[in-house]
């Protein structure tokens, strides 16, 4: 269950970015240091790969896949 609570100032905090299973593309973005127009590009360009995981129209990253993915076939991106 995902649960959402509010920080004494207010903001919302859920699971930690580093826990989740899957990361949509901004989260992936922001947590691989990869730019949000490459990794969409990534994604086009790979669209049956084992590190995506569609949710309709939506892509979502499988992080530790895409982990494997990047130690195993990038170098530079």
């Amino acid at each position: 269950m995902n649960q959402v609570t509010e920080n004494e100032t207010g903001v919302k905090t859920g699971i930690p970015i580093w826990r989740k299973y899957t990361l949509s593309v901004q989260e992936a973005s922001e947590y691989f240091y990869i730019g949000y127009k490459k990794l969409r590009k990534l994604i086009d360009e790979h669209p049956d790969a084992d590190f995506i995981l569609w949710n309709g129209s939506r892509p979502q990253i499988k992080r530790r896949k895409f982990e494997a993915y990047i130690d195993e076939n990038l170098s530079a991106i």
